[in-house]
């Protein structure tokens, strides 16, 4: 829906409705757009297809060790700090 429709949906809510009756549907479409929104547990099938897919990417080399991702993390942050120092002592 464009924002224009949605600015016309409101606009007819408010001289519509009570100020009561606004506030509960505001609730009302919270709770349900949350409920919507809340993830689903994976079944056992989703689980192992999962697994397998992971185990796929190990086997064939797609994956990164934790030392090496460690390293990536503290490499870049190192760099964010080395860009950062410069600015550090000066007073503006």
């Amino acid at each position: 829906m464009s924002k224009e429709s949605l600015e016309h949906l409101c606009d007819y809510i408010q001289v519509t409705l009570s100020p009561e009756d606004i506030y509960w549907l505001t609730d009302e479409l919270i709770v349900r757009t949350l409920k919507r929104e809340q993830p689903r547990p994976y079944t056992v099938e989703e689980l192992r297809e999962r697994v397998a897919e992971s185990e796929r990417q190990i086997a064939e080399g797609r994956c990164k060790s934790a030392e090496e991702s460690l390293a990536e993390l503290e490499a870049m942050f190192a760099d964010e700090e080395a860009m950062t120092e410069p600015y550090e002592n000066q007073h503006f």
